[in-house]
């Protein structure tokens, strides 16, 4: 789960707008470093968490109105180009303000120590990251299928030339989905922070995994991101049991064979019209 907490702003992204945003990883890790100094600050995890996905969707909204609203109608590689500068861009800021050195976050006290389930002992604080993974994956649901903003992000990111027609913000809706795709890696990073140390290779880490996601679970498919999450998150788990050498050569060999063969992703949807 904390796999598709952050997959899917990036599924959101590519798949609604179709931006290939390398940078999804920096903003991830930027997330996790305004969640450990906010929470410093103020003494409470919630505030942390709160202040990454706010500052991290102010970036991304940022990032949409002034970089990449030119770039909608030129080749993809200007896109890479521009949020690989990003990557850059976001991975000095970190460094000239929080130094090149590992950062902690601790536990919340309500969701410390463990329990017995099944004859394991299990963190409660893992517990809380896959309810919580839960709970967003139904909001995200319920927004993108459900609700008039859904209707309208699927409509621009299909035939954005007749929504503009139609008298309706292009560029606020791409605006908003941008900015949310980065609030929800900004809100990854802030649940990560206490599970894994803060650092700066978080930028590159985990953004071959969000895209071998995106990749299995089909373009803007919310549902699909979900079940590709728990199926690499159990391949990895039970290559780590048995074939921890072999790990990322099974996750590569699993992505190539769905290329090969279902190119569309493994839980791919045929697009709706709104």
């Amino acid at each position: 789960m904390l796999l598709f907490l952050l997959a899917a702003g990036l599924t959101l992204i590519f798949g609604m707008l179709g931006v290939i945003n390398f940078a999804h990883g920096a903003i991830y890790m930027l997330g996790a470093y305004v969640s450990y100094e906010a929470g410093k600050r103020s003494g409470s995890f919630l505030v942390g968490v709160l202040s990454a996905t706010v500052l991290t969707a102010l970036v991304g909204a940022a990032v949409e109105k002034l970089t990449l609203r030119p770039l909608y109608e030129r080749p993809h590689f200007y896109q890479l180009i521009l949020t690989f500068g990003l990557i850059l861009v976001v991975s000095d800021v970190v460094r000239f303000f929080w130094g090149a050195g590992y950062q902690e976050v601790a536990i919340p006290p309500l969701w410390s120590g463990t329990v017995d389930m099944l004859g394991s002992t299990i963190p409660i604080y893992r517990l809380f990251v896959i309810g919580f993974g839960v709970i967003v994956s139904g909001g995200l649901y319920l927004m993108l299928e459900k609700s008039t903003l859904g209707m309208l992000v699927r409509a621009a990111s299909s035939d954005a030339e007749m929504v503009r027609i139609l008298g309706l913000p292009v560029g606020a809706i791409r605006m908003g989905v941008f900015a949310i795709g980065c609030g929800l890696s900004g809100l990854a990073g802030a649940i990560a922070a206490p599970l894994f140390p803060i650092e700066l290779g978080m930028a590159t880490n985990t953004i071959i995994d969000c895209f071998v996601v995106v990749i299995l679970g089909g373009l803007g498919n919310i549902r699909g991101a979900v079940a590709a999450s728990i199926l690499i998150g159990m391949v990895r788990a039970i290559g780590y049991v048995y074939l921890p050498s072999w790990v990322d050569i099974i996750t590569f060999t699993l992505l190539i064979g769905t290329l090969l063969i279902r190119p569309q992703g493994l839980f791919y949807r045929t697009a709706r019209t709104a």
